[in-house]
């Protein structure tokens, strides 16, 4: 039985926005083509990394919906 590997989580502030991955954090070897990622609506993922992005819980977002 093969174990599925969990992506990494990356939670994210309302200063954060717009998200978009391939993020700051991520090794120079580990990049490939931006995306923006929308998390407005709770949790989504790259759709290159599998990366999943989460809008912090409590973040007040202004100006974006």
């Amino acid at each position: 039985m093969s174990a599925v590997k969990e992506m990494p989580l990356v939670e994210v502030g309302a200063e954060d926005l717009p998200v978009h991955c391939p993020n700051p954090r991520m090794e120079l070897w580990n990049e490939h083509p931006r995306v923006f990622i929308d998390v407005m609506h709770g949790e989504a993922a790259c759709p290159y990394c599998g990366t999943r992005y989460r809008l912090k819980e409590g973040a007040v977002v202004k100006g974006h919906h």
